[in-house]
């Protein structure tokens, strides 16, 4: 016979399934009682009688953290000085503003300089950026307007509720480019934007910025048809930030806030999952999370829902190697160039106010991309000398490959190489989280 307590596991079992099909009829029976009225049909409209336009009332995230409804973007722009341009289709919507094409109107001698194309881009004053006057990413614009690869800003205003930047209209993202193509991308195109990638970044992060989104998305080719159609540029700073102080020119001090996240979750850095102040490492990151995922397809991260996508995302990039992420996915029919793994090997495990190696991340993709020639499917207009395979060994002498040295830690030539590791999010830790660089 059965023991007693055979017989309270199936009572406990048999209750169990008696409430949870007890639960599952109360909620289908209060989707039935809560299921809106039918709404009668719509009579015809009488055939004299013009269809009405379909209302675009686009929201904005006011300062209470509810959406709003905003003022409609105006027919014609003009702002600072600028000619007026007539306000077109719009390019696209983010987290700060939203873009459209604008064609100048007529033209005279002070407009004849001005682009007859533009990109108009709008942020109402209303939005969470604009607390405090015009959107923090002018400040920067304006900073780094001369900078390769950033577009140029022609002039910036208000209208109405809005601020306005007239901006050079650009081609295709490199995610419309790896859509268009099929979701692929040759290894030698991926190379040449991974070297004209370095290069901008460079020149961005000598002007004391990082960018803080890098991502397929936010670099765009030049217009197609034109001689830029193939130069590469960085846009949408609206998450920049500094790493080196505008006054004394020192770095930032390091800081943790687990709380504060910034970025994009699929190119993020560990770093920025976990709440740590950006530095230029965090852009190198992500540089080669879009690398791989231009040149691969996939990144193995892709896929989490929820609202714990974050921590998950972040949990399995620290569990993913190097090795197995240039792998991945499986079955992928070629194989990964060295040069891809060296630069995220490296730049995944760079101090917090380590200067980067930027020569010689880009001598990496030099074997790859080919030797110069004007079927390259993206141009290299940097300084550096490429062309020259150099040998993994002189890297690492430079300390560019993180080995040896006192790149990682070493003492010397006989120094062992020590690879650092990155600490668990917070809630693996189980207290007070570290806050280590």
């Amino acid at each position: 016979p059965p023991k007693d307590e055979d017989k309270e596991d199936e009572k406990r079992e048999r209750l169990n399934a008696q409430a949870v099909a007890q639960a599952a009829k109360n909620a289908a029976e209060y989707a039935v009682k809560a299921a809106p009225a039918r709404v009668p049909a719509q009579h015809h409209r009488p055939a004299n009688r013009p269809v009405d336009p379909p209302v675009h009332q686009d929201v904005v995230q006011g300062t209470n953290g509810e959406e709003q409804p905003i003022e409609a973007i105006p027919d014609k722009t003009s702002v600072g000085g600028s000619p007026t341009y007539i306000v077109e289709r719009r390019l696209g919507k983010g987290g700060f503003g939203q873009v459209y094409i604008g064609k100048r109107v007529g033209k005279t001698a002070a407009s004849a300089r001005d682009p007859e194309t533009v990109a108009l881009k709008y942020e109402h004053r209303s939005s969470k950026g604009c607390n405090y006057g015009p959107p923090y990413e002018w400040s920067v614009y304006q900073s780094l307007n001369d900078v390769h690869g950033v577009p140029k800003v022609h002039f910036k205003g208000r209208q109405g509720g809005y601020y306005v930047m007239v901006m050079d209209l650009l081609g295709p993202s490199l995610w419309d480019v790896w859509n268009q193509a099929g979701q692929t991308m040759s290894q030698e195109m991926v190379a040449c934007i991974a070297i004209e990638a370095i290069a901008i970044l460079q020149h961005f992060h000598e002007k004391g910025y990082v960018h803080g989104d890098i991502k397929p998305e936010n670099f765009l080719l030049g217009p197609p048809g034109t001689q830029f159609a193939k130069t590469l540029y960085l846009v949408d700073l609206g998450l920049a930030t500094r790493w080196r102080d505008s006054i004394c020119h020192t770095h930032i001090d390091y800081d943790q806030r687990p709380d504060v996240f910034r970025g994009t979750v699929r190119y993020a850095s560990v770093h920025a999952h976990l709440g740590r102040t950006a530095s230029r490492r965090d852009d190198l990151e992500s540089l080669a999370y879009t690398l791989l995922f231009l040149l691969r397809g996939r990144l193995p991260w892709q896929g989490y829902q929820g609202d714990n996508k974050g921590f998950l995302v972040c949990k399995k990039k620290m569990a993913t190697s190097v090795e197995a992420l240039c792998r991945y996915p499986p079955g992928f029919n070629d194989a990964t160039p060295s040069a891809f793994k060296q630069f995220t090997e490296t730049v995944v495990n760079l101090r917090y106010d380590e200067e980067p190696k930027y020569a010689a991340y880009a001598a990496l993709f030099a074997p790859v991309c080919g030797p110069p020639t004007a079927s390259r499917p993206v141009d290299i207009a940097v300084g550096y000398q490429l062309g020259q395979k150099r040998k993994r060994e002189s890297l690492e002498d430079d300390g560019a490959l993180g080995s040896g040295g006192k790149e990682t830690g070493g003492t010397g030539t006989n120094s062992v190489s020590k690879k650092k590791m990155r600490l668990p999010p917070p809630a693996f830790l189980g207290g007070t989280p570290f806050k280590t660089p």
